[in-house]
């Protein structure tokens, strides 16, 4: 083994990637990963990005975000031990999401390990349980590993992580020492070595053994009422105008009302007739809104008063998710199931199906739902202005109407997505709407923002101060990101969402010590944290300033716009509002 020998097997590699469509490399420092970090040097150019971090979190959280965007994936290189335990958290989002990645960590070689040497840890299994496959390089070291292996290799990891479902991927790769080149030998190599063109991407299709449902038994009569109940997005950019359109195609045969979670990228969208107000509609759970056959699209949404709603209803449940066959069903009552998609699924139908108009008892059912939304939603304007200090069901409402149409926005799990799927305004203009709920984790929010931003060309996170805390490391990426972001930070001093659980005492009674267990409130000034990184921010008093604040943020690289609320008083807010729009009338 030599050292040249370990930076030509890992050009090969990351080329053999490169080729089948790789476009987005994040780095992390290492001894152990030399060779990988300068085979990344020698490549990277206008059609492969190179971004560095220190933290290996960070870093694949930020990789996550960019795969997220447009559903390549991205890899990351990692040095030995510790460095790949630091991806976990990322690998299981990427799992239960949906989103292809690529892990790539050094590692020593097989006669290293179980004889205590140093940095010598099982690193391969790490990640094993989350992972659609985890490749491992020769056990002696990648550079006894010829060119067709290694390109054999990077194939199958590339169709691996863009399999059905997407997901993450691993490669360990052992390297045998010496591990550092000398000048010599990379002025020799980089000669050698020019950046490859990609070729189109290599997009894994499902196998003979996974097919659609038989129409006979997946069948709904769109001669009958029925509801469409839509969860978050989890396909591919490249399958969204399909999906789009095929559902606009059943809605306007059907004529079903769409209940669309905030995640899901249908609100305000044209010729869909679609309903927000779900969430404080079905408090008191009117019979007159239900139906006996419903079509669910993806994820279940996050809404719990829906979630109760349905697994009450009964009746024929189609759940159909875009390309993953995976049980998605928690509610236990989908009575059949599709994980081809719904654009898959329409076209199955037989042209019969398609004849007609919406009968005259689903336009009646659409009707009931438009007059209790109307009621709704003039419940939310009086009691949610866009003036005077900020509450944060009145920022998620003034956010989803200020923001321009099609500016993404990132909302962060916890109360911000929640606020966003109860308050946001269905009148505001339709745009992609990002939360990673796969595990409704806080790791992570900063870095998966940016690597959102830097992949889409601009984002709005809207993050708690302690999920804003918890990827505090996130604000080094201000020095990279040539994609524009704007974090509008809610500051309620803690977690405010355990102040929506039945474990805040009422009246307080000392049992339960809930702002040191729960709440875990920090004194950190955030404006100061986010200076320190050369990040530049305002504080916002009143929602009437907030459209001037976006719009000084827009003119920054990364800002932080930061809006002090109460949290105890916003969790009587909403109780207050539920409470109203389940006895909402005509």
């Amino acid at each position: 083994m030599s050292a040249a020998g370990n930076l030509e097997a890992s050009l090969i590699l990351l080329q053999g990637l490169q080729r089948l469509g790789l476009r987005r490399l994040v780095l992390c420092p290492g001894s152990r990963s030399a060779a990988l970090a300068v085979a990344a040097g020698m490549l990277a150019g206008p059609r492969l990005s190179l971004q560095t971090g220190i933290d290996e979190r960070s870093a694949a959280f930020f990789a996550l975000g960019l795969s997220r965007a447009d559903g390549v994936p991205a890899a990351v290189i990692t040095t030995s031990g510790t460095a790949v335990a630091n991806l976990l958290p990322a690998v299981v989002e990427a799992d239960h999401g949906a989103i292809p990645l690529l892990l790539l960590s050094a590692d020593r070689p097989a006669h290293r390990k179980g004889c205590g040497a140093n940095q010598t840890v099982n690193q391969e299994d790490f990640l094993r349980p989350s992972c659609r496959w985890v490749g491992e390089a020769e056990a002696t070291g990648l550079a006894a590993m010829g060119a067709a292996a290694l390109e054999a290799m990077a194939e199958r990891a590339w169709r691996s992580a863009l399999g059905y479902p997407a997901g993450p991927v691993h490669l360990n790769l052992p390297f045998e020492e010496p591990l550092h080149a000398d000048a010599g030998t990379l002025q020799r190599l980089a000669a050698l070595w020019l950046p490859a063109a990609s070729s189109a991407e290599v997009v894994a299709r499902p196998d003979g053994a996974l097919t659609g449902l038989d129409s006979a038994l997946s069948g709904l009569d769109p001669d009958q009422p029925g509801l469409i109940v839509a969860g978050p997005w989890r396909g591919t950019p490249a399958d969204w105008p399909a999906f789009l359109a095929a559902l606009r195609h059943w809605q306007q045969r059907s004529g079903w009302p769409l209940l669309a979670d905030g995640l899901s990228g249908l609100r305000g969208q044209s010729d869909l007739v679609c309903f927000a107000g779900y969430d404080l509609l079905l408090e008191a759970a009117p019979l007159e809104l239900a139906a006996a056959q419903v079509l669910r699209l993806g994820p279940t949404p996050s809404s719990r008063r829906l979630q109760q709603w349905l697994a009450g209803l009964g009746g024929h449940q189609l759940l159909i998710c875009e390309a993953d066959p995976r049980n998605q069903d928690p509610l236990g009552t989908a009575t059949s199931s599709d994980g081809l998609g719904l654009a898959h699924w329409c076209q199955s139908q037989s042209d019969a199906i398609w004849r007609g108009q919406p009968a005259p008892a689903s336009t009646a059912l659409q009707q009931r739902w438009r007059q209790r939304e109307a009621t709704c939603q003039a419940l939310l304007d009086h009691n949610l202005p866009a003036s005077g200090a900020p509450s944060e069901p009145a920022l998620a409402r003034a956010l989803s109407l200020l923001l321009p149409a099609d500016r993404p926005v990132m909302l962060a799990s916890s109360s911000p997505v929640r606020d966003w799927e109860s308050f946001a305004d269905p009148r505001g203009p339709a745009r992609p709407v990002y939360g990673f709920r796969g595990a409704s984790g806080i790791d992570g929010t900063l870095s998966l923002a940016a690597g959102l931003a830097e992949s889409l060309g601009q984002l709005v996170l809207v993050c708690g101060d302690l999920a804003l805390l918890h990827d505090s490391n996130g604000w080094l990426w201000a020095q990279q990101l040539t994609g524009q972001l704007t974090v509008v930070l809610i500051d309620n001093g803690g977690g405010g969402i355990f102040e929506q659980l039945p474990i805040r005492p009422k009246p307080e009674t000392g049992t339960v010590d809930f702002e040191r267990l729960f709440a875990m409130p920090q004194r950190l000034d955030h404006r100061a944290l986010a200076a320190a990184h050369g990040v530049p921010s305002r504080r916002v008093e009143r929602l009437d300033d907030l459209a001037a604040a976006l719009h000084w943020s827009e003119g920054e690289q990364l800002a932080l716009l930061e809006l002090r609320t109460d949290r105890r008083a916003d969790a009587q807010l909403r109780e207050l509002l539920r409470a109203s729009g389940g006895h909402a009338t005509e």
